[in-house]
């Protein structure tokens, strides 16, 4: 995997969310999407880095990962993908064209983007401590897959997905749209099902995942599941 793939992955992805935004918007003077995009893309260009600088085999799996994955993944991760979308262009409808519900103070538009920095940031260290952070569900036995317990994982045992759906929700609301976070709602469902499925065929194939599960004993929020 070369540096220029890595980071031309890393501006095609930007690119696409710009269209999404601004096109649905109808416009581009838009601050606060602006804000957004910058803190979007500097966080996934960190994530990159990280990756790529600290970790070619994880980076290697991200990018294409091993045999045997979940059959059930690959349906939820394309809804997952379809309401990502969705998210981008009802903010730009909502807050460029139509105004529905673009009522979010500026104030609440600035501490959903510090959030959304903040829950990007988690999920790039549970990536940074786990060597097995694979894009798909899947028992790494071609990795030697093992537990991993330190970092976030002391505290749930999922925690890039509870990452994953603040960072959305934050999301909505940085952009200045309301209606924007009802795309969040099935995104939730849907990382909480992948969650459930997930943590079953670990218990069931990875060895020593039992133990950890009764030593950690929630899956993504402290006191609630």
């Amino acid at each position: 995997m070369s540096v220029l793939r890595v980071y031309g992955q890393w501006i095609v992805v930007t690119v696409m969310v710009a269209v999404m935004l601004f096109a649905s918007a109808g416009r581009v003077d838009l601050p606060m999407f602006w804000g957004y995009l910058a803190a979007h893309s500097g966080a996934q260009l960190a994530m990159a880095w990280l990756v790529f600088r600290q970790n070619r085999e994880l980076l290697e799996e991200r990018q294409k990962p091993g045999e045997n994955a979940k059959a059930w993944d690959r349906p939820l991760l394309r809804i997952y993908t379809l309401f990502t979308f969705l998210l981008f262009v009802v903010a730009g409808l909502d807050v460029g064209r139509f105004h529905w519900s673009n009522t979010v103070p500026l104030w609440g538009q600035i501490a959903a983007l510090v959030g959304f920095v903040l829950s990007f940031a988690f999920n790039i260290w549970a990536m940074a401590v786990n060597d097995f952070y694979s894009r798909v569900v899947r028992i790494q036995q071609d990795r030697d897959q093992v537990v991993v317990t330190k970092g976030p994982y002391r505290f749930v045992r999922h925690p890039s997905y509870i990452g994953v759906i603040f960072s959305w929700a934050c999301a909505a609301l940085a952009l200045g749209s309301w209606l924007a976070l009802v795309p969040v709602i099935p995104i939730a469902v849907t990382f909480t099902i992948r969650t459930a499925l997930e943590d079953k065929a670990l218990q069931e194939e990875l060895p020593g995942y039992k133990e950890y599960a009764q030593q950690t004993r929630y899956r993504l929020l402290p006191g609630v599941w």
